[in-house]
């Protein structure tokens, strides 16, 4: 069994329903979703939570526009959120909503707090007001006249509302980023929030009187507690923080072991997050934490957008592209996961969206280049190497094939970095493709902890192709032709068979049905997968492979393009 190492928290942002979800939220759930498969492998005990950001103005005006309340709105838009996160194969192991007594609950209490401390006072908020983004904004603020996030108009606002003393924070905030750098990351990111405060932080407005769709302050009626103290205390409203008296916690539906989960998890080690929303997670958040005294989360991370035709990836270009308003161009651009899932199989979004992003930087979505990624990366170099080993192992050899006597056990990698174990008469080639084996889960281990899910990508499968390589060198169909050449034979398939073993190690947090899939094709349990695998050569006494089904068939890019211009 694998040792374990402790625990680890990571969350993705809690989305807005506001509408059906597109692959850009797609993107951020898989990071966090291969982060998490990725720690649990390495031994950790995990929680991974995601969720729905449900209050707002924005919600009741589109709610009020379908006839329907906002609760039935967002109940209806939620069930699709998860419908989705299932096909993906997300493996959360919390979806926390907003509009769940749990969490009003604790928000509650989270207000009373904060105002007792003397760091919540009454006042009139009158300024700028964007809906989309739920954020006010200053003059000075305003781009154009518009939205600095979103670029859409704002509308003038005034009310009586609730304000947080979040610039009395502005210190401490600088000292943070200071004193912990790595508690923002990228670095691209923590200078843009560094400047941010410097240019002065204003009191945030945390309540709303002209809606009543959200959490109501508990110590006035007729105001409603606003979008970001309500949306970021989730991350610790989830693991039952703060603790309610025994009434209120049975009205939350509170149950005994959550108090427990926040002292287990807290403080979170990454806050997976987009960069438009940075700065709620960056500044307010850990300004909050440090008016409640609790712990600030470990790290920040803001990735960035997918940009389809030069801009950012919206929901209304989804809605666009379901109803055709953006003509043909677009339609060769499925920007709906469901779809993409459809035609071409979880894995394969999932290794597109891992493989082709540099964590941080924005990157032009386009249709082709995911088709392209499935025929060389997955179809050629990954599903060949599978299909020509086990279908070769299986005409020499019946698909039996046994660990060759010159390995005395299994060979593995040393502290140092070299290789021990390998039989020293082995062939150059053989130990190439060991020590190349051995040295790629310490690459995925360092990449990984640096969130460059690419990068740990690119490491597996220049492995994959080395392999593939070692078909080329050994040439066992030649082999095959000579009865001498047997015993040689033997060892190069197992030799492929182990590389594959570790690929689908490797691959697992990643690719996991295509994990399962290759182990199934080798004879080996599916499910029993462990990091350290990975790190030793010769594990399996024999194999029994079955040749199976392709991996990733081949697609004709133009006629598949082609055919989705048409609707098909």
């Amino acid at each position: 069994m694998t040792k374990d190492r402790g625990t680890y928290y990571i969350t993705t942002p809690i989305y807005y329903p506001s509408a059906n979800l597109h692959v850009g939220h797609t993107y951020c759930t898989v990071m966090a979703d291969a982060m998490a498969r990725f720690k649990r492998l390495q031994g950790y005990d995990v929680m991974f939570l995601t969720g729905t950001d449900e209050h707002g103005q924005k919600i009741q005006t589109i709610a009020d526009a379908a006839g329907k309340s906002p609760q039935e709105y967002v109940d209806g838009i939620v069930a699709g959120v998860k419908e989705l996160w299932a096909a993906m194969e997300i493996s959360y192991d919390d979806f926390i909503r907003t509009t769940e007594e749990r969490h009003k609950s604790r928000v509650q209490e989270i207000f009373r707090r904060l105002y007792d401390k003397g760091d919540i006072y009454r006042g009139v908020y009158e300024g700028w007001y964007c809906a989309p983004c739920e954020s006010f904004w200053t003059d000075v603020q305003l781009v154009g006249g518009n939205c600095p996030d979103c670029g859409r108009p704002v509308e003038r606002a005034k009310e009586d509302a609730y304000f947080f003393k979040l610039s009395e924070y502005a210190d401490r905030l600088l000292a943070l980023y200071e004193e912990r750098p790595e508690f923002l990351e990228p670095e691209t990111r923590r200078n843009e929030m560094t400047q941010f405060i410097k240019q002065g932080l204003d009191d945030l407005c945390i309540s709303r009187s002209s809606f009543d769709w959200g959490v109501p302050v508990p110590i006035e009626e007729g105001q409603v507690i606003y979008v970001w103290l309500d949306a970021l205390s989730n991350y610790i409203t989830a693991l039952g923080w703060p603790e309610l008296g025994a009434g209120e916690s049975e009205a939350a539906g509170a149950v005994e072991e959550n108090s427990d989960k926040y002292r287990k998890y807290w403080p979170a080690d990454v806050h997976l997050v987009g960069k438009e929303i940075v700065r709620f997670h960056s500044v307010i958040w850990p300004a909050m934490l440090m008016s409640l005294g609790e712990p600030l989360p470990k790290q920040i991370r803001g990735h960035g957008w997918l940009l389809l035709d030069g801009g950012k990836l919206s929901k209304s270009k989804l809605m666009e592209k379901n109803s055709g308003a953006d003509g043909a161009a677009a339609s060769r651009n499925i920007v709906d996961p469901v779809e993409l899932i459809e035609r071409y199989g979880v894995d394969a979004l999932k290794y597109f969206l891992l493989r082709e992003y540099t964590f941080g930087q924005d990157g032009q979505y386009q249709l082709d280049t995911l088709l392209h990624r499935m025929n060389s990366d997955l179809a050629n170099d990954l599903g060949n190497l599978l299909s020509r080993t086990t279908g070769m192992n299986g005409k020499y050899f019946d698909g039996v094939i046994a660990r060759p006597v010159s390995y005395s056990g299994s060979i593995a990698a040393n502290p140092s970095g070299g290789v021990d174990g390998i039989p020293p008469g082995a062939p150059d080639v053989d130990r190439a493709l060991i020590t190349l084996a051995l040295g790629v889960a310490v690459r995925v281990e360092g990449h990984m902890d640096r969130f460059e899910f690419n990068r740990a990508l690119e490491a597996i499968w220049e492995f994959i192709s080395r392999s593939n390589k070692y078909i080329d060198e050994t040439e066992p169909w030649a082999l095959a032709k000579d009865e001498g050449g047997r015993g040689r034979l033997g060892e190069v398939l197992y030799n492929l068979a182990e590389s594959l073993r570790i690929v689908s190690v490797l691959i697992q947090p990643f690719l996991h049905w295509s994990s399962e899939k290759i182990r199934e094709q080798l004879g080996l349990d599916p499910t029993d997968v462990e990091w350290g695998g990975a790190r030793a050569f010769g594990l399996v006494g024999e194999y029994r492979t079955v040749k199976g089904d392709n991996l990733f068939p081949r697609i004709d890019i133009e006629k598949e393009l082609a055919a989705i211009e048409a609707g098909e």
